[in-house]
């Protein structure tokens, strides 16, 4: 019998942290202010070629939502955030100590790995090359979360300024908490001891992330398109989380099942 990778809750999470970024960048237009685009450079007519990267990008959100039109929404979204990551390796040749746009780039890419999961997910024809693609979004996504820890890490001062006041016993506390948390996350993914835990805990915190630094951040200040975007962002990241922990939860069944 053919394994099933079909995924749910999360790739609907996932699909909505597109719905919202797209609908944002699209609503507020300010390309110019943002790092990865400038690497277009003077290529004529490049406000056109990014609004139609966010088209593809809500139509990806918008498609994924549904059986019938997931693989196709993954596939747009797939090349939508390769893009993103991409135009951040200029800024990496550039300056390779530099950690932020490597944190950028891994961030991006994230994303990348779960439509890959996605994707394979809802493969009919050839069960072994879905279990090979779903296996290497997954692997990926566990390089990427050794970014995220790596990215708190270089930026903890940073990562404990958003940390919320009044959240005891105090933000540095929490910026090295989740720094730590990350770590022991890549490595369960990788190593895959615990991994199915660890992924559920990644996705809580990530969750977590988005309901106590973003969200609160977009009531304050809803007119501030970085809260949207950010917000989104993170959204979406725990979407992917989110994704890896039911693949790893439908693998663990199969397992049990054929035992």
């Amino acid at each position: 019998m053919a394994r099933d990778w079909r995924v749910d809750l999360g790739r609907h999470v996932y699909g909505l942290g597109a719905l919202i970024f797209s609908v944002a960048a699209l609503v507020w237009h300010h390309f110019k202010g943002w790092q990865q685009f400038r690497a277009l450079g003077n290529v004529p007519h490049h406000e056109v070629l990014i609004y139609i990267v966010f088209a593809v990008e809500l139509s990806g959100g918008i498609a994924i939502q549904w059986a019938r039109t997931a693989r196709a929404g993954a596939l747009a979204l797939s090349g939508v955030y390769l893009a993103f990551a991409l135009l951040y390796v200029p800024y990496i040749i550039a300056a390779p100590l530099i950690y932020n746009s490597w944190g950028n780039f891994f961030e991006q890419f994230s994303l990348v790995c779960g439509a890959l999961i996605v994707y394979a997910s809802f493969e009919q024809k050839n069960s072994e090359r879905a279990a090979r693609l779903a296996r290497a979004g997954y692997l990926f996504f566990g390089i990427c979360v050794v970014s995220f820890a790596l990215e708190q890490f270089f930026y903890l001062a940073a990562t404990a300024g958003l940390v919320p006041k009044w959240i005891p016993p105090g933000q540095m506390f929490w910026a090295i908490t989740t720094t730590v948390a990350f770590a022991l996350a890549a490595i369960a993914l990788l190593s895959g001891r615990s991994a199915l835990l660890a992924s559920r805990f990644l996705t809580a915190m990530l969750i977590g992330f988005g309901l106590l630094v973003w969200l609160p951040a977009l009531f304050a200040d809803p007119h501030k398109l970085s809260n949207w975007t950010e917000g989104a962002e993170t959204l979406a990241i725990a979407g992917v989380a989110w994704i890896v922990a039911e693949f790893l939860g439908r693998n663990r069944a199969s397992a049990n099942a054929t035992a």
